[in-house]
């Protein structure tokens, strides 16, 4: 009988890349994938130290896994995997933990999936790690993630992911391109980028990520567009920039971490920019691509933070011509340097409160952006799920579209009107006429 595997990933999308290239090794294996809310011979958890209360969620994940099959073989990866194994085999019913460097090797642990007493603990110290695997998400025929660069040697104060995915490596850029070949050969139309810190793609060798993006952008296939996902303010050089917007494949839409507008945070975070070099970043993008969707990350209460200095992230972020905010609360996390800031400590109701100050106003960048293309057209690319009627995409430049289903539209980027936002804050979309026709 032909063995099952189910699959749960927590965090970027990163993890969904490496989840969906160890599913395909699985099923290579002679593994048949299942939900994982089903009966699995095998379940494995993909985890992420980012998010809060990690055990908590690992821990009712694997209850929920045994749920569908008591005897259920669990094996436990990922970010979380790495910085706490030991925890992590304390969990009742989990069978193993793979760190940063075993877990690409899963298949070799999985010729006995009896039940263990004990979980067993594959890991190393995390500067041991130096393999770079490249991955590609698989599932969205529309979409895939694929994975350039892994680990980070930043070290920013408030961090854990260098300790979880060590120093900063890549393939060099004619693997990568294989790769990225592989992940086309699947149908899809787009590719978004990803890793811990892109921009650092090719460190230690002659590469850079500008040589690389300029090898996709030339390279043959069918996919038309890519995307840049999150990527550091010093490493986005006006190179890039500029190259991005001369493309016809690279889309018009950035997502760069800020983290707070006041130096002495930036400082204090050990970030490598001041915000005088970010809001540079931001008005060289919107005088090359006028149209560019611009997301930013921010963290409001790290340690020392005064309200002074959260006003004034507050006032430079309203001042931006950036699209949405991603806001965090500052979390405690073991083994930072941010662990040493023992003075003015800010209380978790104020960071609470600073979040939703600044979420209302992510809220209203992103209506004035969207607004801003309301009666206008852009190209959308569309999802091939039928909604209750309705199908889902994204223009170029990341505004997020509905248009009653139509399958000769699912997986083609069309030109669309964009009439108006509905209450989810999407645009309500009407196909033009000759495009309707030829269909």
């Amino acid at each position: 009988m032909q063995r099952t595997v189910a699959f749960h990933t927590l965090g970027c999308k990163l993890n969904f890349a490496e989840t969906s290239t160890i599913g395909r090794q699985l099923r290579h294996a002679g593994f048949e994938h299942v939900d994982f809310n089903e009966r699995a011979d095998i379940y494995v958890i993909n985890t992420c130290s980012v998010t809060d209360r990690a055990d908590a969620t690992c821990r009712n994940i694997v209850r929920n896994a045994l749920r569908s099959n008591p005897d259920g073989f669990v094996a436990v990866i990922g970010c979380y995997a790495q910085l706490k194994p030991e925890e992590i085999a304390t969990i009742p019913g989990v069978d193993i933990v793979l760190g940063a460097n075993e877990k690409f090797n899963l298949p070799s642990y999985l010729n006995d999936l009896s039940k263990r007493p004990k979980a067993g603990v594959h890991s190393c110290e995390v500067m041991q790690v130096r393999e770079f695997v490249p991955s590609y998400s698989a599932g969205d025929r529309t979409r895939t993630f694929l994975k350039v660069q892994d680990g980070c040697d930043y070290f920013c104060a408030f961090c854990t992911i260098p300790l979880a995915r060590g120093r900063s490596r890549s393939e060099n850029i004619t693997k990568t391109l294989e790769a990225a070949g592989k992940a086309t050969a699947t149908g899809v139309k787009e590719i978004v980028l990803t890793g811990v810190n892109i921009g650092d793609f090719g460190a230690g060798t002659d590469s850079t990520f500008l040589d690389l993006i300029r090898q996709l952008d030339s390279m043959e296939g069918d996919v038309e567009r890519f995307r840049i996902s999150s990527i550091e303010p010093n490493l986005l050089s006006n190179s890039i920039i500029d190259f991005c917007a001369s493309s016809q494949r690279f889309v018009p839409h950035f997502h760069i971490p800020l983290q707070s507008g006041s130096d002495r945070i930036l400082k204090a975070m050990r970030r490598r920019y001041d915000s005088a070099l970010y809001a540079d970043r931001i008005a060289h993008i919107k005088q090359v691509m006028p149209d560019a969707c611009i997301g930013v990350d921010v963290i409001v209460g790290f340690p020392g933070e005064t309200q002074e200095e959260f006003e004034a992230t507050y006032q430079f972020l309203n001042e931006l011509s950036v699209s949405y905010l991603h806001v965090f609360t500052y979390s405690e996390r073991p083994d930072t340097t941010a662990l040493r800031i023992k003075e003015n400590v800010v209380p978790m109701d104020e960071r609470k409160r600073r979040n939703r100050m600044l979420t209302i106003l992510s809220e209203k960048k992103k209506r004035a952006f969207y607004g801003s293309f309301a009666g206008t057209e852009r190209p959308v690319l569309f999802e091939q799920e039928d909604r209750d009627g309705q199908m889902f995409g994204f223009t170029d430049n990341y505004l997020r579209v509905t248009a009653p289903f139509d399958p000769e539209m699912a997986n083609r980027i069309v030109p669309v009107r964009l009439e108006k936002l509905n209450n989810d804050g999407h645009f309500i979309a009407t196909l033009p006429v000759a495009t309707a026709t030829n269909c």
